[in-house]
């Protein structure tokens, strides 16, 4: 069956704007596969009934997508990182992966009526899953050499995360799944040790100090030993140069908003420079002091100006 009759039959919808959404998709696929941007089984996994199969590819498709609408010019090896960037003399891999919504509750992921908890810790561990399976995927594991002892990234390449969590995101798309209990993305909270808002009071005048952010190193799993939340803040990830946080669906590709936000990791060996990668917001970190950094949101390559800070200590 052609892949287009393929599409027509998971989006067979025809009111709103799922036809127009439908058409563009088609053509941005099938350019996608011509073009040979995607791995040699990209479209048998774009036919998959598997829905996680499904949106891993077209995860991959939509953020290419994203790339060339900024203008930024693109290619794919047979092995290696999902996208290779050539651009100021320097080599930048950018790695897809698109969360699972493992363990998510399903009164967030399926229709419910009335006040719904926000299973913001449950999210949170999926983000640091997926950063995690990433991370190895470059630096390897005790049982398989990563893209670096292959020699497929160089010691001078940069290397970004790209997470999609389009699949983590509540069952009426009120909220993307992009930002946390923090008001800061999750990709800010797994890598750089930030928790929820909080509010100290005076013993002695019970006086409330100015909201501040916890400092969460680690994140708690109902089984099993806590995940570390500090990936940033730890030498051995240095090689990873940043984040690249998305909640993309289909309908981006009609020019709808495409959440994304870029965070940096402040150790990174190479470091990708703000306003390279799209997206409306950029985290930067900025050391204050021996134990305190500075959190600068910037204004991204997408985004009207705009900038505020937080301040939060670093261990």
């Amino acid at each position: 069956m052609p892949l287009r009759d393929m599409i027509e039959q998971r989006y067979p919808q025809t009111g709103g704007l799922v036809p127009a959404m439908r058409e563009q998709l088609i053509t941005v696929c099938e350019a996608y596969l011509a073009n040979g941007h995607g791995d040699g089984n990209a479209e048998q996994r774009l036919r998959s009934a598997d829905p996680n199969t499904y949106w891993q590819q077209l995860s991959e498709i939509l953020l290419a997508h994203q790339l060339a609408k900024a203008g930024i010019a693109f290619s794919h090896q047979a092995t290696g990182p999902d996208f290779r960037i050539d651009a100021d003399g320097r080599r930048t891999w950018i790695e897809v992966v698109t969360p699972t919504p493992s363990n998510i509750p399903a009164g967030w992921l399926g229709a419910a009526d009335g006040v719904r908890d926000f299973p913001h810790q449950e999210i949170l561990l999926r983000w640091t899953a997926a950063i995690k399976a990433k991370a190895e995927v470059l630096l390897g594991n005790a049982d398989t050499a990563g893209y670096l002892a292959n020699g497929i990234v160089a010691p001078e390449d940069r290397y970004v995360i790209a997470v999609n969590g389009r699949l983590l995101r509540g069952y009426d798309g009120a909220f993307d799944a992009l930002f946390g209990i923090s008001q800061l993305p999750f990709a800010v909270e797994a890598t750089l040790a930030i928790g929820p808002l909080q509010v100290r009071f005076d013993r002695e005048t019970l006086e409330a100090r100015e909201p501040e952010h916890q400092q969460r190193f680690e994140i708690q799993k109902p089984r099993g030993l806590p995940v570390p939340a500090d990936t940033f803040l730890d030498a051995q990830f240095a090689p990873i140069s940043a984040i690249w946080a998305t909640d993309v669906n289909e309908f981006t590709l009609l020019d709808k908003h495409a959440a994304m936000v870029v965070v940096h990791n402040p150790i990174a060996i190479h470091s990708v420079p703000v306003g390279m990668l799209p997206a409306h917001d950029e985290y930067v970190c900025r050391t204050l002091d021996a134990s305190t950094y500075q959190l600068d949101r910037v204004r991204g390559r997408t985004a009207p100006p705009e900038e505020t800070s937080v301040v939060v200590d670093m261990p």
